[in-house]
């Protein structure tokens, strides 16, 4: 006669995520990064007022071709996640937007399985504070908030989505 299998308890959450917890922290990192597109440093002394014209077209130049780098890099990056992964990146934002539990997990996994589309990038660039609640869906999963090589692209990290 076998033994009866233990369950696991009712509390326990089932975190099993199918996209690499570092790859999600990238884009947590590329989020806040194009968040900030806005946030230009101001030059410590005034130039001349025609020379600040210039200056501030430079750096509004600047700033447009670096916000659509990260913003392609997001895309590319999103894009060629597989499906399931997607889903989790979505019910990871939606786990820590709505204030839920880890318990929570599977139900909201499921309806974003059923709310999946080929708009995910777009959806969560589109989502106010997306990197927030991208790290309080780990946090609440019992993810650490730490990590390395945040500058560093998922494909050069060898975790090839």
């Amino acid at each position: 006669m076998t033994p009866p299998v233990a369950e696991p308890p009712m509390d326990t959450p089932e975190p099993a995520l199918s996209i690499p917890v570092d790859i999600v922290h990238f884009i947590i990192d590329k989020l806040r990064e194009y968040d900030s597109r806005d946030m230009l440093a101001e030059p410590a002394e005034d130039p001349s007022p025609l020379e600040s014209e210039d200056v501030d077209v430079l750096r509004e130049q600047e700033n447009e071709y670096r916000s659509s780098t990260v913003l392609q890099e997001l895309h590319t990056v999103i894009d060629d996640l597989p499906e399931d992964q997607q889903v989790d990146l979505v019910a990871l934002a939606w786990l820590g937007r709505d204030n839920n539990s880890a318990t929570d997990w599977r139900s909201i996994r499921e309806e974003a399985a059923e709310a999946h589309n080929a708009r995910t990038a777009d959806y969560l660039l589109g989502m106010s504070m997306a990197s927030d609640f991208l790290e309080e869906g780990l946090s609440t999963l019992g993810f650490s908030g730490e990590h390395a090589d945040a500058e560093q692209s998922p494909r050069n990290a060898g975790d090839t989505p």
